[in-house]
């Protein structure tokens, strides 16, 4: 079967390799056809050649892997040895080897959902960072009625500002260095930010500042403290990005002098969020067209 593997950061070159077979699989696995995938934020630095434990790492300055590295992904189902997989489904979720950059993929069922079959591929692939999106507003809790701030208006940056609005923020800013403008209809932000997160904490008023900030940059460890300087009194800063260095300067005496409340996390009972969102970005206008 055919499969792509990093020769060095950011090269990525075709490979044929032996593919899985069905008798192989183990109790709740999943053996997919590929048909989408996409490369999350959180794969930039595995591409670029960051150390990552994989049992097929086979040294080097890159996980020289098979189809290393991507999660997001949606296939068919041709072998499953999980209850709620049959041949012949359409799933979207995660590869948990992060290997779907290949022509055939094992994964865990737990991580893999049914989807709406009249999104194409190329969209369903969205449901997954959607999944994530939704888990972590559940961790955020009750936004109605909030002055909200979404730092990173990439395609998970935009997600967050549309699920918030839809839970019931009063305001939502989306703010990127990138004009996000064209956007920010379709998702729901009432006010487009085109600024770095520090010029941006920078100009507000005690007024102006948000309850909730949610940072969805990651790879940079300035963001955490413009997010901080950002924040109403009170208030709390959800961190999604995920960081490129495991140590982050933390300005203590912000946090403790505005009492602010941090929250983070990565995405638990992955079937259970994904599940429901049959036609969610079918329901969004003119999201094919903007990613």
């Amino acid at each position: 079967m055919w499969a792509y593997m990093l020769s060095g950061p950011c090269i990525l070159g075709a490979v044929e390799v032996t593919a899985p077979a069905p008798h192989d699989l183990a109790k709740g696995q999943v053996w997919l056809a590929t048909r989408a995938g996409g490369i999350c934020g959180s794969d930039m630095p595995r591409l670029r050649g960051a150390p990552f434990t994989h049992p097929k790492k086979r040294g080097g300055m890159v996980t020289r892997a098979p189809g290393f590295p991507m999660h997001e992904i949606v296939g068919e189902v041709i072998a499953s040895a999980h209850p709620a997989h049959d041949i012949g489904d359409l799933v979207v979720g995660w590869a948990s080897d992060f290997d779907g950059i290949a022509e055939l993929v094992v994964s865990d069922g737990d991580g893999l959902s049914p989807y709406d079959t009249r999104l194409s591929p190329t969209v369903a692939v969205m449901l997954q960072p959607l999944s994530c999106v939704l888990y972590a507003a559940e961790q955020i809790g009750d936004v109605r009625g909030q002055a909200v701030a979404v730092v990173g208006q990439g395609p998970t940056g935009l997600l967050f500002s549309h699920v918030l609005k839809s839970r019931g923020a009063a305001h939502v800013t989306g703010v990127d260095p990138v004009d996000r403008s064209e956007a920010s209809g379709v998702f729901a932000v009432d006010e487009v930010v085109t600024a770095t997160a520090g010029s941006w904490s920078l100009s507000l008023t005690e007024s102006e500042r948000p309850s909730l900030v949610v940072e969805a940059v990651g790879h940079q460890v300035s963001t955490m403290k413009n997010c901080l300087e950002a924040l109403a009194f009170g208030g709390q800063v959800f961190y999604f990005g995920v960081p490129d260095d495991l140590i982050h300067p933390f300005d203590m005496m912000i946090f403790l002098r505005k009492k602010l409340t941090l929250r983070s996390g990565t995405t638990m009972e992955r079937r259970r969020v994904c599940r429901p969102l049959t036609t969610t970005l079918a329901n969004i206008p003119n999201y094919a067209r903007l990613t």
